[in-house]
C-alpha cells in the first residue's frame, strides 16, 4: 500500500479532559505517512470518535510538507474548529520532531558499515 521508503510517524498531545477523544483514547494522536524524498505527507489519520474527523484531518495534511509548520498550523487554525484544535497543533509539532529524528536515524543506519 505504501512505498517501502515511506516513514510512519505518530505525534501525540493531551486534549481537553471534556473531549470525547480524551475519554476514549486518553490522549490525542495524529498519524502521518511521509515520503522522505520530498517530505510530503502521503496519508494521515488521527484518534477520533467519528470517522469524519479523521477524514477531515487527512484533507489538511495530505500532499503538504511535514516541515511546513506555519502553513499546516494556519490551515488547522482556519479549518479545524473541533475542541482538539490545540491538541492537533501540538501533535503535529511532536510528529515533526519525531520525523526529523527518524531521518537522522535512517541516515546513520544507512551509513553504518554493516549495511
Amino acid at each position: 500500500m505504501y512505498d517501502q521508503d515511506t516513514i510512519y510517524i505518530i505525534g501525540d498531545a493531551q486534549s481537553p479532559s471534556n473531549n470525547p477523544i480524551t475519554q476514549q483514547f486518553a490522549s490525542f494522536f495524529v498519524a502521518l505517512v511521509v515520503d522522505p524524498t520530498n517530505d510530503k505527507i502521503v496519508d494521515a489519520g488521527c484518534s477520533a470518535t467519528i470517522q469524519l474527523t479523521s477524514d477531515f484531518v487527512k484533507s489538511i495534511f495530505v500532499g503538504r510538507s511535514i516541515l511546513a509548520t506555519e502553513e499546516l498550523e494556519t490551515l488547522i487554525r482556519m479549518r479545524y474548529f473541533g475542541s482538539s484544535q490545540k491538541a492537533l497543533i501540538v501533535a503535529l509539532k511532536d510528529a515533526q520532531k519525531k520525523y526529523k529524528l527518524a531521518l537522522k536515524t535512517r541516515k546513520e543506519f544507512l551509513a553504518s558499515p554493516a549495511n
